[in-house]
């Protein structure tokens, strides 16, 4: 199929029944105990300082890993699977001495993600299966300070992070994604460098893309770590016209059901959802069972709160296959006509009366 052609069949399959997305992929490369040597390849074999955790370069040192995870996750019953790509930022890459990486890396895990979506949709064209360029929070902030006795401190600017976006955007579109995924947005300020980065391509010559916006509630506050409510996120994101829009991460399955629902009720495109395995123990491992996950998140589909589900951090290809199975037969969730009004919003959503 051409891109235009499967952002079609995309929009079908979610008009017909609730879509999959793939599980973490952290805890399941933790698995195959990698080494420093997995990660430097020959590329980077002379490269200075450590490159063991960053993920990402396994785009170009270990190849085989991440299509040996998509082609996991396909088969367990993933109709998307994330670009192996969450951190592939000319700033995110900053702390490795990779900046000039960046580009390379989204190119090639698109490119990684495609092959292995394209073989499964061959085996199946009843089930075509579909890519999502990952596009990660970054690890700076353009709302927080990182010092808590200077409010104002900043460690990047608006134009540097919509140039670092600009240049992961472009190549995940060159290696063949067929939508966008901002993801785990915990500085709403960051994504909206990001949706510019992604709308401006259009101008530069490139096919519009789909745009999935997912958000992260960091506690029991409700609130995004900037300070927003759900209401007033999607007050603030909806402008992009979101083929999907959120929530990941932080939270399990039942921390984050009241925020799915408030989106749910509020949000005119399709709500998706990827809680992880629960909270972490003590030693950071996550302990909820694929069975547990399956059923909670079952109910949301009964209840018609969401139109994609997906797992995030501590999640496998188990827990995956468990809840495909789980919501399998569930009709979507009926996207509302909400009656247009002025929305803004701070920390908080505002409405004018009319």
């Amino acid at each position: 199929m051409t891109r235009t052609e499967r952002i079609a069949a995309l929009k079908q399959a979610a008009a017909e029944r609730i879509l999959i997305l793939d599980g973490a992929w952290g805890v399941m490369i933790q698995r195959k105990g990698l080494q420093e040597a997995d990660y430097r390849g020959t590329r980077f074999a002379g490269h200075k300082g450590d490159l063991k955790g960053n993920n990402d370069i396994l785009c170009l040192t270990r190849p085989d890993i991440v299509t040996g995870l998509h082609d996991a996750y396909f088969a367990a019953g993933a109709d998307i699977s994330e670009t192996n790509t969450f951190s592939a930022t000319r700033i995110a890459q900053a702390d490795y001495a990779l900046e000039e990486a960046a580009a390379d890396i989204n190119r090639e895990g698109a490119k990684l993600a495609r092959a292995a979506a394209d073989r499964w949709t061959a085996k199946n064209p009843a089930k075509p299966r579909f890519v999502a360029g990952s596009i990660g929070p970054m690890n700076r902030a353009l709302s927080i300070s990182p010092d808590v006795n200077d409010p104002g401190k900043r460690t990047v600017t608006w134009d540097g992070v919509y140039a670092s976006y600009s240049e992961q955007a472009r190549a995940l579109h060159e290696g063949g994604v067929d939508l966008f995924l901002i993801e785990t947005i915990f500085d709403t300020l960051n994504a909206k460098a990001a949706i510019k980065a992604i709308l401006d391509l259009e101008d530069q010559g490139y096919e519009p893309l789909p745009i999935w916006i997912s958000g992260t509630i960091t506690d029991r506050s409700g609130r995004t770590l900037s300070g927003q409510t759900v209401e007033a996120f999607w007050n603030s994101i909806r402008h992009a016209k979101p083929f999907a829009v959120g929530l990941n991460c932080a939270l399990g399955a039942d921390l984050m059901r009241p925020h799915i629902a408030e989106l749910a009720a509020i949000a005119d495109t399709l709500v998706a959802a990827y809680p992880n395995a629960g909270l972490p123990n003590e030693f950071g491992q996550y302990d909820e069972q694929p069975d547990d996950t399956a059923r909670m998140l079952s109910e949301w589909a009964q209840s018609g709160l969401v139109n994609i589900l997906g797992g995030c951090c501590g999640t496998t290809p188990e827990h995956i296959a468990a809840i495909a199975k789980a919501v399998e037969g569930r009709a979507p969730r009926a996207v509302p006509t909400i009656e247009k009004a002025l929305r803004l919003s701070g920390l908080e959503p505002f409405e004018l009366a009319s």
